[in-house]
C-alpha cells in the first residue's frame, strides 16, 4: 500500500477498538464524533497532501529499506536535508490546518531517535534491538500508519525520583518481563493526536539511573491494544465544537491521558527494556530534532495568523497595508522560529546509525523563542482584529441564522465590502488561532521552556567566552567566580 488516500486512512480508523472516553462517554467512531472527528480530519489533510503535485514532495519520499515512495513521516531522517522537510512538513501542516498534527510527527521524531539508540545499545549489549524496530519500521511505511507519540508520564510528586513515588505506576514502567514480551503498567498524559493515529511511540519521559531501571522502557502499541483505557482532555472550545456552523473550524487537535492496565507488549515490538544509561541519550535526541523543528509549527500557525488578521481589517472596511507594520513584526516572529530551527539543523550532524541530530544548543534556544514569540504574534493579530477577536465578543452561529433575528445581526455585523458571514467566519477564525483550542503547545510542547533554558545554560562555554574576552582587554591575570559566602 505505502501510499494511503483519505478515505483508507478514514476506514482503518473506523476498524480500530473502540476505547477512547470523554465526557463520561466511549466514542465509537472518531471520524465522526463531534469531539474528535477535527483531528482526525487535520490528519486526514496530510493524506490529500501527498497526492497534491505541488505538496506532494514534501509529504512523500522514498524509503531507504524498499525503494518505494512512501508518506514522509513514515521515513527515516538520514540527511540533513530530511530533518528540513520535517520542519517544512510541519509548517505546511499548520497551513493547511491552523493547528497541530501530534500524530505526524512525535512517532515520526520517537523512530528516528530509537534507530540511533537501538544501535548504540546493540553495540555494547548485542541486543538486536535495531532489527526489530527496522521489522517494525518497514511494517509502518507499507501500512502508512500515523502514529502519536508518548513521553510525558503522570509523574506524581515532582521532588521525588519513579522509584521514590508512593504510587510506582505514576511513572510508566515494566512490571514484568516474559520471554515473548514484557507487561506494561502506568500513565502518559497530554499525548497529541492520539484518537488520530493507528499506533503509539513510547519512550521514556526523563533519565534514569539504576533505581529506575524498570521505567527505561521503549515500545509501540497499536493505540487499540487491551488493557489501554484512553481519556480526551476537555478544552475551552469543546461546547462550541459540538455545533456547527462558523464557531470553530473544521480541524483541531486533541491531547489524551493514556492509562495503561497491565498491558502486554510482544517482544518484537520493545526496543528498550532496562537499560536506563540508554535514557539520557534518547531524551538528548529527542529533544534536539523535536525543538528544531517545533519552529516551523509556531510559524505555520503565524502565516496563518497574518492572513486571519488581514481579512479582519479588509472585512472591517481597512487596507491590510494599514497594519503593514504589525504584520512585518508578525512575520519576523514566524521567521526567527523557523529559521533558528533551520540553523540548529543545519549546524547538526549524522549518527554513525545514519541519522541526521540537529544541534542540542540551537534547538533549545528555538524551544525558548517558541515559548515567548509565537504570543506576541498573537496580541499582533488580536489588535488588528479588534475586540471581536480579543474578547471573542460575536454572537453564535446560531444567533447568526436565527430566522427570527439573524437578519439584524447580520446587518449591523457587517462593516466592509465584504458580508457579514466573512467577516464573523474570520473574527471566529482569529479567536481561535489566539485564544481558542487553535493554539498550539507554545509553551509546553516538546517539553518545558525552563528545560530548554537548562540546557542552554549547561551547554553555554561561559569560561571559553571569557577567554576570548581577556584576550581582547589584554588582561592576563586570572578572574574566577568570587567563592560563595
Amino acid at each position: 500500500m505505502a501510499l494511503r488516500t483519505r478515505e483508507e486512512y478514514l476506514q482503518s480508523l473506523r476498524a480500530l477498538r473502540p476505547n477512547i472516553y470523554k465526557f463520561g462517554r466511549r466514542i465509537e467512531d472518531v471520524t465522526t464524533d463531534p469531539v474528535t472527528r477535527r483531528t482526525v480530519e487535520s490528519h486526514a489533510r496530510a493524506f490529500d497532501a501527498a497526492a497534491d503535485e505541488k505538496l506532494k514532495d514534501i509529504f512523500t519520499c522514498t524509503s531507504g529499506f524498499t525503494g518505494e515512495i512512501i508518506h514522509r513521516f513514515n521515513g527515516l531522517m538520514a540527511t540533513m536535508e530530511d530533518v528540513i522537510y520535517n520542519a517544512r512538513l510541519k509548517r505546511e501542516c499548520y497551513r493547511l490546518t491552523g493547528t497541530c498534527t501530534g500524530g505526524l510527527c512525535v512517532g515520526w521524531n520517537a523512530m528516528n531517535v530509537l534507530w540511533a539508540v537501538t544501535s548504540d545499545m546493540d553495540g555494547e549489549y548485542g541486543t538486536g534491538y535495531q532489527a526489530r524496530l527496522q521489522n517494525w519500521i518497514r511494517q509502518a511505511q507499507e501500512k502508512g500508519l500515523v502514529v502519536a507519540g508518548a513521553l510525558t508520564d503522570a509523574k506524581g510528586n515532582r521532588s521525588l525520583r519513579p522509584s521514590q513515588q508512593p504510587d510506582p505506576d505514576s511513572n510508566l514502567r515494566v512490571i514484568e518481563v516474559r520471554e515473548d514480551g514484557i507487561v506494561i503498567r502506568g500513565a502518559k498524559v497530554m499525548i497529541c493526536g492520539v484518537a488520530a493515529s493507528h499506533e503509539i511511540f513510547i519512550l521514556p519521559g526523563s533519565a534514569y539511573g539504576e533505581a529506575d531501571r524498570e521505567y527505561a522502557v521503549a515500545c509501540v502499541v497499536p493505540r487499540d491494544i487491551e488493557g489501554l483505557t484512553i481519556v480526551e482532555t476537555r478544552r475551552p472550545s469543546d461546547e462550541r465544537e459540538l455545533d456547527s456552523g462558523f464557531d470553530v473550524p473544521e480541524t483541531g487537535i486533541t491531547q489524551a491521558y493514556l492509562m495503561f492496565e497491565d498491558v502486554f507488549v510482544p517482544g518484537e515490538r520493545v526496543f528498550m527494556c532496562g537499560e536506563y544509561k540508554y535514557t539520557g541519550r534518547i531524551i538528548e535526541y529527542f529533544t534536539a530534532n523535536y525543538r528544531a523543528c517545533i519552529g516551523a509549527c509556531v510559524a505555520g500557525q503565524g502565516d496563518v495568523m497574518i492572513g486571519a488578521a488581514a481579512l479582519m481589517a479588509r472585512a472591517g472596511g481597512l487596507p491590510a497595508k494599514t497594519f503593514a507594520g504589525k504584520m512585518v513584526d508578525m512575520a519576523v516572529n514566524n521567521e526567527t522560529t523557523f529559521g533558528t530551527g533551520i540553523g540548529a539543523i543545519a549546524l547538526g550532524g549524522r549518527h554513525p546509525a545514519g541519522i541526521w541530530l540537529a544541534d542540542s544548543l540551537l534547538a533549545h534556544t528555538n524551544k525558548v523563542l517558541v515559548a515567548t514569540l509565537p504570543y506576541e504574534t498573537k496580541r499582533l493579530c488580536q489588535e488588528i482584529g479588534g475586540g471581536a477577536v480579543e474578547t471573542g465578543c460575536f454572537p453564535s452561529y446560531d444567533d447568526f441564522t436565527s430566522p427570527e433575528y439573524g437578519h439584524l445581526l447580520e446587518k449591523y455585523m457587517k462593516a466592509g465590502q465584504a458580508s457579514a458571514e466573512t467577516r464573523a467566519r474570520a473574527a471566529r477564525l482569529a479567536e481561535w488561532l489566539t485564544v481558542g483550542a487553535g493554539v498550539p503547545g507554545c509553551m509546553h510542547g516538546g517539553g518545558s521552556p525552563d528545560s530548554a533554558r537548562l540546557v542552554v545554560r549547561l551547554r553555554t562555554p561561559v569560561e571559553e567566552f571569557v577567554g576570548y574576552a581577556r584576550r581582547l582587554a589584554g588582561i592576563t591575570e586570572e578572574v574566577p567566580d568570587p567563592a560563595k559566602p
